[in-house]
């Protein structure tokens, strides 16, 4: 199953670069449909189980999709649909996917509780120096844009953001040392609840 990409592309190239490049594209498009069945029309999913993908850095995307397609990250729920569907992309498919929702705009969530907000951006610009937490902006940007390999975590579901701060603190997520010994590791579940409701309204 891995190998059809492949041979798909390969037998296509007979016919030229152009055809090639039309093949990749009809992977690319047929690939990206299959995501919206979850993550929502370009990338804006509506449930917190799936998410948001529009705006996500490219480099991102791609390093995430590789990482399932490696087993490397086992998140409990995508676990078993994730590696499954990511086995079954080559890289230049990855880099397809990644690139159209780096170019989806990102829709921002909604608002909540305000005082639990403003706690939550007081974490997100400044971290909680007493605990050694630096600032999310020091690596996802001053609004939570991302940028390179730090995902945008700016109008993420809240529910999905509280989640993996948990999961940064099991094998789950073996990746990220940053999030899983300065920041997951030391944040309440109040503190985690206060930047993601934060983060959400962004």
């Amino acid at each position: 199953m891995r190998k059809t990409p492949f041979l798909f592309v390969a037998i296509l190239a007979l016919a030229g670069p152009g055809a090639v490049l039309a093949a990749e594209q009809t992977l690319v498009e047929r690939a990206i449909h299959v995501c919206n069945a979850c993550h929502g029309e370009g990338g804006v999913s509506t449930s917190p189980t799936y998410p948001k993908l529009a705006g996500q850095p490219a480099l991102y995307t791609q390093e995430q999709l590789k990482k399932f397609r490696s087993q490397g990250r086992s998140d409990s729920s995508p676990q078993g649909y994730m590696w499954g569907i990511s086995a079954l992309l080559d890289d230049a498919t990855i880099a397809g996917i990644a690139d159209y929702y780096a170019e989806q705009k990102a829709v921002p969530g909604k608002a909540g509780d305000p005082k639990l907000s403003a706690q939550g951006k007081q974490i997100f610009e400044k971290g909680i120096p007493a605990k050694g937490i630096p600032a999310c902006t020091q690596c996802h940007g001053q609004n939570g844009e991302g940028a390179s390999v730090f995902p945008r975590i700016a109008s993420q579901h809240a529910e999905y953001t509280v989640r993996q701060l948990n999961e940064f603190n099991t094998k789950l997520r073996p990746h990220g040392t940053v999030m899983k010994d300065n920041v997951a590791k030391k944040m309440t579940a109040a503190e985690m609840k206060a930047v993601a409701a934060y983060l959400q309204s962004k």
